[in-house]
């Protein structure tokens, strides 16, 4: 049987702390031991066998196991950061699990606390935008909010602020991804963007309450932006640029890029030029960029209706095995249906692709249906 969640969290914050241990080091973790705590509890042979853990690294994991009992770490890290999700946790975003690099720590504040991951779209560009990036971003932020999109952003200056004013306006959703605590106000001027933001929306970050603005920062913040989004859309951007680099880490995952189209004569819209160049999609107009949204599979599209009857009888153990409840563990599904590892991955691998189940963080699944 699997360890209970709020156990596993424990470890997760406990591998976070360790110095040379970063978010790529931590999956590859997962991915070999099945749960951070059998990972803590590895033999030095069996963790020096991860890609990326040397000798020095080793060292600084054996220090920490012989000083840090992670449950007391975890007790104490809580009155500090009252709320935060691991993967272990079923709120952890699914999408932003599938990178190669997710935060192991995702602190959060707000009242958005869940939304439907199918539809999530990440409004980027610069803090200097021109007049047209500023209309056209509040076009189509206000268009795709209208039909239910959340819209993610960093809450700079510029294009980010307008993004998430503009989804706010019209009552959408709307997530802000920070390169400081979820406490701190970055930039000043947006405080009452912050505070509007809190009242409907969430502020998401992998820094603990009291980080302050750190340039160093904002790179890394921007993975965030585009593992939690399905599309990135570019609408202002010069040469060099953070929207560029949240464009090139969406590609990097998999996901869909688009970029507004401007003037070769306007220094803003040439990063989002260099974008169509290397294959972008561009934006066209509303009508256009909607149409191709839903071209995008799975996106904006109700799951297929199932009916639980016509699957084989496996499928239907799992499906009353999993319930409707909290995510459960694949040790569980296979105790319950009394059916080797093996066939109920292949039976839950098909539940997944009709719809009937969601993969959730640590080889657990969610029953939709």
């Amino acid at each position: 049987m699997s360890l209970s969640p709020n156990s596993e969290r424990a470890y997760w914050l406990a591998w976070s702390q360790i110095r040379g241990i970063g978010p790529v080091l931590i999956k590859r973790l997962y991915q070999a031991f099945g749960y951070m705590s059998e990972a803590w509890n590895a033999l030095p042979s069996d963790l020096h066998a991860i890609e990326g853990i040397g000798g020095q690294t080793l060292e600084a994991i054996r220090q920490a196991q012989c000083e840090v009992e992670p449950v007391a770490l975890l007790a104490v890290h809580e009155h500090h950061n009252l709320n935060f999700w691991t993967p272990s946790d079923r709120e952890y975003p699914q999408l932003l699990w599938e990178i190669p690099d997710p935060p192991s720590i995702l602190y959060y504040h707000g009242h958005l606390t869940n939304w439907n991951e199918r539809n999530t779209i990440a409004i980027v560009g610069t803090r200097n935008a021109t007049p047209y990036g500023r209309r056209w971003t509040k076009k189509i932020v206000r268009a795709l909010a209208e039909r239910g999109f959340t819209i993610i952003s960093g809450m700079a200056e510029g294009i980010d602020g307008e993004a998430h004013k503009a989804c706010l306006e019209i009552g959408g959703q709307t997530v802000a991804v920070v390169g400081t605590g979820v406490d701190q106000i970055y930039p000043h001027r947006h405080k009452d963007l912050y505070t509007q933001i809190l009242h409907s929306g969430l502020v998401v970050s992998e820094y603990p309450h009291g980080t302050t603005p750190n340039k160093t920062h904002f790179p890394a913040r921007n993975r965030i932006i585009a593992g939690l989004s399905r599309v990135t859309l570019v609408m202002e951007a010069p040469e060099r640029s953070g929207a560029l680099i949240t464009a090139y880490q969406a590609n990097e995952y998999g996901r869909d890029v688009f970029a507004l189209p401007n003037s070769l004569d306007v220094n803003e819209a040439k990063g989002c030029l260099k974008l169509l160049g290397k294959g972008a999609q561009a934006i066209l107009g509303v009508d256009e960029l909607l149409e191709s949204l839903g071209m995008l599979p799975n996106l904006d599209k109700p799951a297929p209706a199932i009916a639980i009857s016509e699957l084989p009888l496996l499928q239907q153990n799992i499906l009353q095995a999993i319930g409707f409840g909290d995510p459960v563990g694949l040790d569980w599904i296979v105790e319950q249906t009394k059916v080797p590892s093996g066939e109920v991955l292949g039976a839950l691998t098909h539940l997944e692709i009709v719809g009937a189940i969601a993969p959730c963080p640590g080889m657990r699944y969610q029953r939709l249906v």
